[in-house]
Formats: C-alpha cells, sequence, structure tokens
C-alpha cells in the first residue's frame, strides 16, 4: 500500500486506488457518520434504488447535520414518507461528479427541483451546506458530506407541536 504513494499526479494518480466494492448506501452506512441518512433511507424504501447502478452523486448529511434540524422535525419526516422520499431525492443528482467536477450554478436533483452549488478554491457549498468531506467512491457513485440538510426553495421543515 505505501507504493500508492509514489505514484505521479495526473491521469495515472487516478487509477491507484482500488475500485470500490460498495455501493452508496452500504458506503455511507460504512462511514459512521451518516446513521440517521442511512435509517433515512431505509424508512423511505429508497435502499434498492440508491443502490442501483446510477451513477448517482449524493450529497449526504452527517448526523450533526441532522441534529441542526428542529426538534421533532426528523421524526415528523418518518411519519410523512412522501415528503422523506422528496427530501431525500433533493439531495440525489443524476451523474458521476466529484468535487473537482463540481461547477457553481444550478444542479437538478432526483427530487426533480435544482439546487444551487457555490464551488470556490477553499470549499464547495450546496445550497450553503458545506461540503465536509468530499469524494467518497462507491459501485454507483459518489458521496460527499456536508453538515446541513437541505432543502428545496420554499420548503421548511417544522418542529413537532408540543
Amino acid at each position: 500500500m505505501d507504493q500508492l504513494k509514489s505514484v505521479p499526479t495526473g491521469e495515472a494518480a487516478r487509477n491507484t486506488n482500488t475500485a470500490p466494492t460498495k455501493n452508496i448506501v452500504d458506503t455511507v452506512i460504512a462511514a459512521g457518520h451518516f446513521t440517521t441518512f442511512a435509517d433515512a433511507i431505509n424508512a423511505a424504501g429508497l435502499t434498492a434504488e440508491l443502490g442501483a447502478k446510477g451513477p448517482f452523486t449524493v450529497f449526504a448529511p452527517t448526523d450533526e447535520a441532522f441534529k441542526k434540524l428542529p426538534a421533532g422535525a426528523y421524526a415528523s419526516l418518518l411519519k410523512d414518507t412522501g415528503k422523506l422520499k422528496a427530501v431525500l431525492h433533493y439531495h440525489v443528482v443524476s451523474g458521476y461528479f466529484m468535487a473537482r467536477d463540481l461547477k457553481s450554478g444550478e444542479l437538478t436533483t432526483a427530487q426533480g427541483t435544482s439546487l444551487t452549488a457555490v464551488v470556490s478554491s477553499s470549499d464547495v457549498r450546496v445550497n450553503g451546506a458545506r461540503v465536509t468531506k468530499a469524494d467518497m467512491v462507491a459501485t454507483n457513485g459518489i458521496v460527499h458530506a456536508i453538515d446541513a440538510v437541505i432543502l428545496p426553495k420554499n420548503w421548511q421543515l417544522l418542529a413537532n407541536a408540543a
């Protein structure tokens, strides 16, 4: 494994990693800090879809991102699978986009509306959420960790009424 460090950059360097063995869902589960997102995928019945051929680019909120939601918002989502599916689909873009491939502008999500990517030399953001870990390669796409749950324009996740 140590010999991989001496491979030159450029085209040759791209092929130094062994091919991924896990699909997007398994990659998210194995990472260990997307348990809430993985549970939501399962609850929404999207495991087979996100395990399918793809390619998909997934902007996956970390467990910390879910903790930023209003109290009870996640529990409410789990009870409304239609809305849960829509929210999760909003985190998925068709195609294979490494961080270096992303450009500032609109990306159409699997939910059907666009999210806005802002790419600078220092970071990548989607709808204001910062990509905190980029380019987790899966057999059927790419996973980027983000620090917030993103929603389509004018959508809100409300806290449960007491």
